[in-house]
């Protein structure tokens, strides 16, 4: 599992400003594609994991790339908009994967794949004032996409779980953002915003979940996966687990006694049954982390942390912050 390197220590007031008001954090680093063409739906469908066939015209929805037994290649989210065609992104560290993934399997299809990494910008409005620096008239539904314009650039804004994100021409991102902050908007740091992420209890690409994990061990199967739609690469192994098993972990979130590392092991007894994902120092709640732990630790559970347990973890449902939306069941039926 790959791990951020330090404990996330959010600004005061700007983890307020995400709270009460609007705040301003640039995403445009993370990977983008879109495709084009008559059966870009249909290909999509072949791939991920979730019913990107169906989606209407500015409407989306989460989804995963997935191996052929059911393990995490990229997470992305997928977007079918009015001048983009059904558009992609994802972490930086699943983009590869998407990107061969696409190349490899779209010959047969009508369909056409434009790299848009460079040539995009996203900026983030996380807030309950997203809204107001917008105006967009945006649907309430996560993902729900429509064009307009903010200070007379061009923009695709997309409902998200916290906020609007804007995707805009990457040589415009700098005009954007004076238009936002003008409107507004308070610019706030990473250690903020991956603060608010582990509040909501969201599992991060690369930090909380990677190659080795399956959707429902990271608590994403019912935002990313279809169990109704046709055939999708992994699709037996993970219909397998949510109708007849249970996953061996689970995502929880943690309540430190104090902070550590991420990357640090997590011991039930003797037993090791995690290590530590994104760690955060909340305002509210003081020290908190994600992790992939073991079904032998539930809720309640007081893990020891580190090779000398001298920090411990009590375990937790997610979502950690009250009021944050209420994360779905991990097990399927049965």
């Amino acid at each position: 599992m790959t791990t951020t390197a330090q404990v996330q220590r959010p600004d005061i007031d700007e983890h307020r400003a995400l709270l009460e008001d609007v705040g301003l954090f640039d995403r445009s680093e993370r990977g983008k594609l879109s495709v084009t063409g008559d059966e870009a739906g249909e290909f999509l469908d072949s791939l991920l994991s979730n019913d990107v066939k169906s989606l209407a015209e500015g409407a989306g929805c989460y989804a995963t790339l997935l191996t052929h037994k059911g393990r995490l290649l990229a997470d992305v989210r997928v977007l079918r908009t009015a001048a983009e065609g059904i558009w992609l992104d994802s972490e930086r560290p699943g983009l590869q994967a998407l990107f061969d993934a696409l190349t490899q399997f779209r010959i047969g299809y009508r369909a056409e794949l434009h790299k848009q990494t460079l040539q995009r910008g996203l900026l983030s409005l996380i807030g309950p004032g997203s809204d107001r620096v917008v105006g967009a008239g945006l649907g309430a539904e996560e993902h729900a996409n429509v064009g307009a314009a903010i200070g007379g650039v061009d923009v695709l804004a997309v409902r998200t779980d916290v906020g609007i994100d804007l995707i805009c021409p990457s040589e415009e991102t700098a005009e954007l953002r004076s238009a936002l902050e003008a409107g507004g908007a308070v610019p706030v740091g990473e250690a903020t915003v991956e603060c608010l992420r582990v509040e909501h209890g969201r599992p991060r690409f690369g930090i909380d979940m990677d190659e080795t994990t399956m959707p429902q061990e990271a608590a994403i199967n019912e935002r990313a996966v279809s169990y109704t739609k046709g055939c999708y690469v992994g699709q037996e192994t993970v219909a397998r687990l949510y109708w007849k098993g249970k996953p061996n972990r689970h995502l929880r979130g943690l309540r430190l006694s104090a902070e550590a590392p991420p990357g640090a092991v997590l011991r039930l007894g003797e037993t090791e049954v995690g290590v530590l994902g994104t760690v955060a120092v909340s305002p509210t709640l003081g020290p908190i982390a994600l992790a992939l732990v073991r079904r032998a630790a539930g809720p309640g559970d007081v893990l020891g942390v580190g090779e000398d347990g001298s920090v411990s973890a009590t375990v937790t449902e997610l979502p950690l912050a009250p009021g944050a939306p209420a994360r779905p069941p991990t097990d399927g039926p049965g």
